[in-house]
């Protein structure tokens, strides 16, 4: 294993940090960048890329990043708040009348946004076919009435918030979140990040190696009283977690090039962590000439708008407008960031008031009950070096 790329003088603990991921946290493929003040300061990337061809990890290598992308589809949907088009406290069914179907006629937007319409799972399972069509998963939430009472409590929407925020967009504007991350967001930043990803680019994708969900006995009777819960939330098939995670009646194969090309705007964004960096960085200031939303916006986007025991996590969560924010056991830098984790391990944030943009992906995922001491190791050295 090498890792190559870029670190600016002063920054060198970073790069420790990011090589001691691979000897010691198990990392087999990973990329980090690392923007300060809107520079690039750290630009790192190593491992392989796919393990059964032994494709090493390269430059321009691609990797689907799950729940991270929902900070990507958040952006789409706070321009469009800035621009007038979405008033986050009107009724959803405004702008999608049909949304209005088993007394969801009264859901403002901002409960979309923020994990508090009760709509956390499908009432039904759908094929992975249909969730790949886009159609079927939204006509459901349409027509079924809320897990509880909206904006009474709040649950981790895992995959149901990239539909309800997704097709949001999409009556709002006339294009699909896809289209509208790659015409507003992507391309003006030149990133290289997609919501559904073209073909042209999928043999650059690394493949994931996914988690085994097990435990030692012996080690889940060391966890606390709420992480044992969370564990038994996960094999638990009739949980609100499982619920809202296990959607399909299939099993999705994430390596396959018709997922990643799909727009599934809750978890299938495909890119590098030098492009989630730099729009992260675009998030709190000026990136080549490109801000993309207001320091008022994003103050809005960063205000708790709920925060205490998730329904569906069964931990204690933090939400602001489509982002995750800081929370007791949160991987976060400062009490002012906000960002989005993903299944596996992938981290974006950024924190205003440090200045920074910080993003992390990789494709062996691993599940910790507790901090992830690959990103744990990334911040560390990260504040060590402002």
């Amino acid at each position: 294993m090498g890792v190559e790329g870029h670190v600016a003088a002063g920054f060198e603990a970073v790069r420790d940090a990011f090589e001691t991921n691979f000897d010691e946290h198990g990392d087999v493929g990973a990329a980090f960048c690392l923007h300060v003040d809107g520079e690039v300061v750290v630009d790192l990337w190593g491992g392989t890329a796919d393990v059964a061809t032994e494709r090493p990890w390269r430059e321009d290598t691609l990797q689907l990043v799950f729940s991270t992308t929902k900070a990507a589809t958040a952006t789409c949907a706070l321009m469009l708040v800035e621009r007038g088009e979405i008033d986050l406290d009107a009724p959803v069914v405004e702008y999608w009348p049909e949304f209005g179907g088993g007394g969801k006629e009264n859901i403002p937007v901002r409960y979309l946004l923020s994990h508090r319409s009760g709509l956390a799972a499908l009432e039904r399972k759908i094929s992975v076919q249909e969730l790949l069509a886009w159609r079927e998963p939204v006509a459901i939430l349409e027509a079924q009435k809320p897990l509880w009472e909206p904006g009474t409590a709040h649950g981790y929407h895992a995959w149901t918030f990239g539909h309800l925020v997704g097709e949001l967009i999409r009556r709002v504007s006339g294009r699909s979140v896809g289209r509208f991350f790659a015409e507003e967001v992507a391309d003006p930043l030149g990133l290289e990040f997609w919501i559904g990803l073209p073909g042209e680019h999928d043999a650059r994708a690394a493949s994931l190696i996914p988690f085994e969900l097990s435990m030692d006995p012996g080690v889940f009777a060391t966890l606390p009283e709420i992480l044992q819960e969370l564990v038994r939330a996960q094999v638990d098939p009739d949980s609100m977690f499982s619920r809202s995670l296990n959607i399909t009646s299939d099993p999705i194969d994430w390596n396959s090039a018709e997922v990643r090309a799909a727009e599934i705007p809750s978890g299938n964004g495909v890119g590098t962590a030098r492009a989630l960096s730099r729009m992260y960085a675009a998030l709190i200031g000026e990136v080549d000439g490109t801000r993309l939303l207001s320091p008022s916006t994003m103050d809005a986007a960063r205000t708790t708008q709920t925060m205490g025991r998730d329904l569906t996590l069964v931990v204690p969560t933090n939400w602001g407008l489509g982002f995750q924010l800081p929370i007791v056991g949160a991987l976060l830098s400062g009490t002012g960031a906000f960002g989005h984790g993903g299944m596996g391990g992938s981290l974006a944030f950024a924190d205003p008031e440090a200045g920074i943009a910080f993003a992390y992906v990789m494709n062996r995922m691993m599940i910790h009950y507790g901090p992830d001491p690959r990103t744990a190791g990334l911040i560390e050295a990260t504040l060590s070096c402002l």
